[in-house]
């Protein structure tokens, strides 16, 4: 890697100048080093490009943006997307195409296997991240994965945004004690037919589900965080198949078919056509029963051994044409008001990556919210997420497997 990166350390600095110089630590907010980045950034507009899906998010990034343009002088375009494949592969092209400066992504919400390409390929600005002023205050060492990607060294190249763990929800009229395991839900699937379901791959939250299927049933783990091997494929993933081979018969439609999305899956819970729902943000059945989208009985909790979780980053593709103002955004996105913000479950609810009792007492204050109704109320431990180059050959074959 470290040819690439001089190549785009220097055309970058082509546009940016001394904002390029960054320290190896978090630099104090008036250090000369990122005064010069904040100088840079005035008067630049930052394509940012990030999931268009939720209303919730929308907003709060108008309200970052706002901010941002208010503190900094930084004009921040929301691009709205539905896959971040599609903006790996426009920086992929610009690649291709000799279009080394000036390109048109500044910024990219991404994690898992869009960033292991982009990361591999050379299409990353950076190292950056842990030389943002606001990096201080970053957990680190309770929240790894700040710093791990679906298992794959993250080395500074994406700043850590918000945190994600794999959470079910439950009725607890219809369902006080909600299956623990994998296994208690096959038992569950078993004596209610039809009531239980998860996306159909390769939407990220059915895969997700058979990812947790498949960490609780391989027998070798330590496989699972090393790179794909297709040599030892079928080995690691034997298990998988037999519990989702008897599994599938007993759920929504006998397995023949399955929702698009977690989004589908929520309407058939609040329609009790379900029995069980899926997310990935801890605080999204409170959101709903805070929109009275969902009814106040709902439950949210985690599997007893724990539940795969992650980090999702902000990156910087090689050839941004506002890298300085992607910097200054990407640093107020960690700061602890905006992070605050984003926690708040009237807001969006999205998990901090900030380590709480680093900060101090008044923007401790900032997060104090209370528990809400339909918050997870155990935090089970987080299961890293296997590598990232596992995804695509697994989501290929549940599809040889099961997608008709």
């Amino acid at each position: 890697m470290a040819s690439p990166l001089s190549r785009r350390q220097f055309a970058v600095a082509l546009v940016c100048g001394p904002a390029l110089i960054r320290p190896a630590v978090a630099q104090a907010p008036s250090s000369p080093a990122w005064l010069a980045i904040e100088k840079a950034a005035r008067g630049q507009t930052v394509y940012f490009n990030a999931w268009g899906g939720s209303a919730r998010i929308n907003d709060y990034l108008k309200w970052a943006a706002a901010e941002v343009a208010r503190l900094h002088g930084v004009t921040v375009e929301h691009v709205k997307v539905t896959d971040t494949a599609d903006v790996v592969k426009r920086v992929r092209t610009e690649k291709s195409a000799g279009r080394l400066q000036g390109g048109s992504v500044d910024l990219v919400w991404i994690n898992g296997e869009n960033f292991l390409a982009m990361k591999r390929e050379g299409l990353l600005f950076g190292p950056f991240a842990e030389s943002l002023p606001s990096y201080v205050g970053v957990d680190t060492v309770g929240k790894p994965t700040t710093r791990l990607d679906f298992s794959e060294p993250v080395n500074g190249m994406e700043a850590p945004w918000g945190m994600a763990q794999l959470t079910f929800y439950a009725d607890s009229a219809r369902l006080p004690k909600p299956p623990g395991s994998m296994a208690a839900l096959l038992d569950y699937a078993r004596t209610h037919p039809g009531r239980i379901s998860y996306p159909r791959p390769p939407d990220f939250m059915g895969t997700t589900f058979i990812k947790q299927a498949w960490l609780e049933h391989a027998v070798d783990k330590a496989a699972l965080y090393k790179p794909y091997n297709a040599e030892r494929f079928a080995e690691t993933t034997a298990e998988l198949w037999r519990f989702l081979d008897e599994l599938h018969p007993h759920l929504w439609r006998q397995g023949k078919q399955f929702p698009n999305n977690a989004i589908t899956i929520r309407q058939m819970m609040a329609d009790g056509e379900l029995h069980l729902g899926l997310t990935f943000n801890p605080n999204e059945a409170a959101n709903e029963i805070a929109a009275h989208r969902l009814p106040s009985a709902i439950r949210s909790y985690q599997f007893e051994s724990g539940t795969i979780g992650n980090t999702h980053f902000l990156a910087i593709p090689f050839n941004a044409n506002a890298s300085a103002g992607a910097q200054v955004f990407a640093n107020f996105l960690l700061s602890p008001m905006a992070q605050a913000r984003k926690a708040d479950i009237k807001v969006w609810g999205d998990p901090t990556v900030l380590a709480i009792d680093k900060l101090t007492s008044a923007d401790r204050q900032l997060f104090s919210q209370g528990q809400q109704p339909g918050q997870v109320e155990q935090v089970r431990p987080t299961l890293p997420e296997p590598h990232g180059s596992w995804v695509d050959p697994l989501e290929k074959e549940w599809v040889r497997r099961y997608g008709r």
